[in-house]
């Protein structure tokens, strides 16, 4: 894999993103940065295993009907991966584009579902935030999860709950209608998994007393 000519899009704590042509298609290089404060054996065993996780987990995902970006290519010992840049907003712009929750409903149920139907594969996501939820075709479309590498792929309920939490605490964060949003979103996830819904939603219930009652 060539060396990327353009400077970084994006630079986040574990990784930077570049613009790259792959055989032609637009893409993205993700490169997980080296910590200087980790002992160097141990940053290049999480590096490696942080990406190897996100790509297996995209391709998973994908396996259960939840859109992820494609996987071109990985590079383990460069901690790299390319990946098919998708366009469209994410779902915390689209939540921050109207105060009224009700043009923001479909949206919002599109996500529920997909993460419902990630969950039902027994797939976490780890670091779910709205930053992390694109609509590449608008947001009457359908939502693409993307940076999957804290997930896992044999999730327990705690982890799934830790999920929908982190949904919760979003959305209140980021509309004044936020937990009618979320009642929305929950309609969407209980028909994306039908069969684990009630003990994930319990368990978010109890993780959200012990972070309240911290």
């Amino acid at each position: 894999m060539e060396e990327p000519a353009s400077p970084p899009i994006s630079r986040g704590a574990e990784a930077s993103l570049r613009r790259v042509d792959w055989l032609g298609l637009p893409a993205l290089l993700k490169e997980r940065d080296a910590k200087s404060y980790r002992p160097k054996a141990l940053d290049e065993r999480l590096r490696r295993e942080r990406t190897r996780t996100e790509a297996r987990l995209l391709v998973d995902a994908r396996r259960l009907g939840v859109r992820t970006p494609i996987v071109y290519d990985i590079d383990l010992p460069r901690h790299r991966l390319v990946l098919e840049e998708l366009p469209g907003p994410t779902l915390r712009q689209i939540l921050e584009s109207s105060a009224d929750p009700a043009p923001l409903t479909p949206a919002v149920r599109a996500f529920g579902h997909a993460l419902g139907r990630l969950h039902a594969g027994g797939i976490s996501h780890g670091d779910l935030t709205s930053s992390n939820v694109l609509f590449p075709d608008g947001a009457a479309g359908t939502p693409a999860f993307i940076d999957l590498s804290m997930g896992s792929r044999s999730a327990g309920i705690e982890e799934l709950g830790i999920d929908l939490h982190l949904v919760e605490e979003d959305f209140k964060a980021l509309h004044a209608k936020g937990e009618a949003l979320f009642r929305h979103f929950l309609a969407g996830y209980d028909e994306g998994n039908p069969a684990g819904h009630e003990a994930v939603r319990a368990r978010a219930k109890a993780i959200r007393g012990r972070v309240r009652y911290a």
